[in-house]
C-alpha cells in the first residue's frame, strides 16, 4: 500500500483520488479552498441556484466507468442524469432558428434540411462522415492512453480526411476548421453551426486544426446529459464516492512545494509548514501552479508537447426571471454572433476588449431544485472572453443579457436581478492564470492543443485535470483521472483501458 498525496479537489484529481484508493491505496486530498469540484461551482441567492461552470456533461460514460469501478453503486444510483433533448437549438444571425435532437446524427441532419435546406443537410451529412473518421483515428491516442513517447506523430499528422478544395489552379485540403466551414460547408449558418464548438473553448476557428470536427461529432453521436439539481450534483457524488473509500480531505490547505528525496517526489510541504510525506504526488493543478510548486525542479520530461498555456476564459451571468419557464423551452440555445470578425479579432488579442455581440450560450434548465418556486426561472448566459478580461462588470453583463435576448422573449421585463462571474472569479476557484479554462486535446497544429503527459520529468509525480493529458471538458478530466491511476497502479507499461 503506498502513501499518495493529491494536490486539489478538482474533477480529475478526485477522479484519480477515487480509483487509487479502490487499489488499496492511502491517498489524502489537499485543496487550498474550502470545497471540492474545481470549476464545478454554483451561486446561491434567494432560492435560486446556478452552475457557474459546466452546464451540462458530454460522454457520461466516462463517468459511469469511474463509479462502476470504484464500488456497487452505479452513478445512475447516485446523481439523476437527464438527456438534454434537444441537444441544442441554435438563433443564426439571419434569424433562422434549428433545433438538433439529442444523440441522433440522422435526426440532425434530418432537422437541418427542415429548417436550412437540403443542400445544407447533405454537407452537413457528409461533414459529419468525415468528422467519425477523425474520431476513429484519434480516439485512443487522444483520450484513452497514456500520451506517446513519439508524440510528434499526433502533432503532424491531420485525422480529419479533408475534401479536396482546387484555388488558383491549386488542389489545397483544409488544415483549419475555418477552411473546412468555408470550403465544404459553405453556408454561413452552417459554418457558425461548426465554429461555435471551437468558440465555447475560446479558439480561433482560423488557426484551430481540422480535427476539431470531433468536437460537434461526439456531441451528436453521445449525446448532452443534464444532471438534475445542477451540474454541482456530480462534483457532490464523485466526492462522496471519494469518502467512501475512505479518501482523507484536507480543505483550507495550501500546499507550498513538492518534497524530492533521492531524485522523486517524497511528499508536500504545505504552507503553514508541515509535511506529508508521500510515496506518489498527484498535482491537479493549472500549469503555472505546477511550476511554482515544483521549485523550479525540472517536472516536464524529455521532449515534452509545446502544450498550451491558458489563453482564454468565461464570462458567466446568472439571470433571476420572474415566470415560470414555458412548456417546450430548450435547455440550450446558442446564439450565434451578428460579426464574425469582431469576435475572431477579440478572441485573438486584438485591442478593444470582447466584442459587442458575441456568440452565447443560454441555458434555462428545467429543474425545479434551481428555483424559489414554480413561478421563477433561473438562468445562464455564458460567453467566451480572452484570459484576465474584467473591465466594467456591469457594461459587459447587459452586452450578455441583450444577446440572450434574441433567445428569451421579454427577458428584461422579467429579470428580477443578475450576477456576473468573471475571469478573476474563475482564477480565485481553480487558481489559474487569468482564470483560464482548458481546452480538449487535439492532434495535428503542431502539438499547440496537445497536453503535457500525466507523468513527469521528476519520479514519483503526476498530472491530473483539465491541463494535462487528455485536456479540458468534464469527459476529458474524468478521463485523466483514471490514466493516472493506471500509471501508478500498473506503472510505465500501462496503456489505457482495452
Amino acid at each position: 500500500m503506498a502513501r499518495i498525496a493529491v494536490i486539489g479537489a478538482g474533477m480529475g484529481a478526485m477522479a484519480a483520488a477515487a480509483r487509487l484508493a479502490v487499489a488499496g491505496h492511502r491517498v489524502a486530498v489537499y485543496e487550498r479552498t474550502e470545497t471540492y469540484g474545481g470549476a464545478l461551482r454554483r451561486l446561491e441567492r434567494d432560492g435560486f441556484a446556478f452552475d457557474t461552470g459546466p452546464g451540462l456533461l458530454p460522454l457520461p460514460a466516462v463517468y459511469r466507468d469511474l463509479f462502476v469501478k470504484t464500488g456497487r453503486e452505479p452513478l445512475e444510483a447516485c446523481v439523476e442524469l437527464v438527456q438534454a433533448d434537444p441537444s441544442s437549438h441554435h438563433v443564426f444571425a439571419d434569424g433562422t432558428r434549428v433545433s438538433l435532437p439529442n444523440a441522433s446524427r440522422a435526426g440532425v441532419v434530418s432537422a437541418l434540411e427542415e429548417n436550412l435546406g437540403a443542400d445544407a443537410a447533405r454537407r452537413w451529412g457528409d461533414f459529419l462522415v468525415r468528422a467519425r473518421e477523425a474520431w476513429d483515428r484519434s480516439r485512443r491516442p487522444l483520450l484513452e492512453e497514456p500520451l506517446w513517447p513519439n508524440w510528434q506523430v499526433l502533432a503532424e499528422r491531420e485525422p480529419y480526411p479533408a475534401v479536396p478544395h482546387r484555388k488558383l489552379l491549386r488542389t489545397r485540403r483544409a488544415g483549419t476548421l475555418a477552411e473546412v466551414g468555408a470550403w465544404e460547408l459553405r453556408d454561413p449558418r452552417l459554418i457558425a453551426l461548426l465554429e461555435s464548438h471551437a468558440l465555447a473553448y475560446g479558439l480561433d476557428p482560423r488557426d484551430t486544426p481540422a480535427s476539431a470536427a470531433v468536437l460537434p461529432y461526439m456531441e451528436h453521436a453521445f449525446g448532452m446529459w443534464y444532471v438534475r439539481g445542477g451540474m454541482r450534483e456530480l462534483a457532490r457524488a464523485v466526492y462522496e464516492r471519494c469518502l467512501a473509500r475512505r479518501v482523507e480531505f484536507h480543505f483550507g490547505a495550501e500546499v507550498a512545494g513538492v518534497t524530492e528525496k533521492d531524485g522523486r517526489a517524497a511528499g508536500l510541504e504545505l504552507a503553514d509548514g508541515t509535511v506529508a510525506e508521500a510515496d506518489f504526488v498527484v498535482a491537479g493543478v493549472a500549469p503555472g501552479v505546477l511550476d511554482r510548486l515544483s521549485r523550479g525542479t525540472r517536472v516536464r520530461g524529455d521532449g515534452e508537447v509545446p502544450g498550451r498555456r491558458g489563453t482564454a476564459s468565461r464570462v458567466t451571468v446568472a439571470l433571476a426571471l420572474r415566470g415560470g419557464r414555458p412548456e417546450g423551452t430548450p435547455h440550450r440555445t446558442v446564439v450565434h454572433t451578428e460579426d464574425r470578425e469582431a469576435e475572431l479579432e477579440s478572441l485573438s488579442g486584438a485591442p478593444g476588449g470582447p466584442p459587442a455581440r458575441p456568440t452565447v450560450t443560454v441555458l434555462r434548465p428545467d429543474d425545479p431544485a434551481l428555483v424559489p418556486d414554480a413561478g421563477h426561472e433561473a438562468a445562464t448566459v455564458t460567453a467566451a472572453v480572452p484570459a484576465g478580461t474584467e473591465g466594467a462588470r456591469d457594461a459587459y453583463a447587459e452586452r450578455l443579457i441583450a444577446v440572450a435576448g434574441r433567445a428569451v422573449p421579454g427577458l428584461r421585463d422579467r429579470l428580477l436581478w443578475h450576477e456576473m462571474r468573471t475571469p478573476a472569479d474563475i482564477a480565485e476557484e481553480t487558481g489559474a492564470e487569468g482564470g483560464a479554462v482548458p481546452v480538449p486535446a487535439l492532434a495535428a497544429a503542431g502539438g499547440r492543443l496537445l497536453h503535457p503527459a500525466n507523468s513527469t520529468g521528476l519520479t514519483g509525480l503526476f498530472t491530473a485535470g483539465g491541463w494535462s493529458h487528455p485536456g479540458g471538458g468534464l469527459p476529458h478530466a474524468g478521463m485523466s483521472g483514471a490514466l493516472v491511476a493506471g500509471l501508478i497502479v500498473e506503472g510505465p507499461e500501462f496503456r489505457g483501458s482495452q
